[in-house]
């Protein structure tokens, strides 16, 4: 009897997850169709099964759609908002998937360049490079915390006066 629930327990698990995994493929058809609102409202159910194939998968299309403004109905400073909010939520809830490293720089970098969140910024920054100072971001993070804040021109500066 046991045997027999562990089985009907793998073939629902199998089974959810080629559905997640239709569900992606039809999202990111919708996508390319530029349907737009129906794209973010199938990657928002995949990203709340908290599947750990799928659910990050869902995320970074999720947080792509913000940060390149693809909603047209919501302004750019909530679009920014969304990206870093849904980048940032790739690196909470899957801190050991692959796309956790890129996805906290980019939650920084949003907070810093689109959203004029400083300490916000500083403190993402940070933990990134606490967390992944080997990672091939950290350069940038780590130059990005020294400009944090300037100006294009206060940055010239700053860089001519080291020279």
């Amino acid at each position: 009897m046991k045997k027999l629930f562990v089985v009907f327990i793998l073939l629902g698990l199998i089974s959810c997850s080629k559905s997640l995994e239709s569900n992606f493929n039809h999202a990111n058809e919708l996508l390319k169709q530029n349907k737009i609102e129906e794209a973010v409202a199938e990657f928002t159910k995949i990203a709340e099964s908290g599947d750990k194939n799928f659910a990050p998968k869902a995320l970074v299309q999720l947080a792509t759609i913000y940060q390149n403004r693809m909603d047209k109905n919501i302004s750019s400073i909530e679009s920014a908002d969304k990206a870093q909010y849904f980048f940032r939520t790739i690196y909470d809830k899957y801190p050991d998937n692959p796309d956790a490293p890129k996805s906290l720089f980019m939650s920084a970098f949003i907070l810093a360049n689109e959203l004029n969140k400083y300490d916000e910024a500083t403190k993402t920054y940070n933990l990134f490079l606490e967390k992944f100072p080997n990672h091939e971001l950290a350069a940038s993070a780590k130059q990005e915390l020294e400009y944090i804040g300037l100006s294009p021109e206060e940055i010239l500066k700053k860089k001519m006066a080291q020279q």
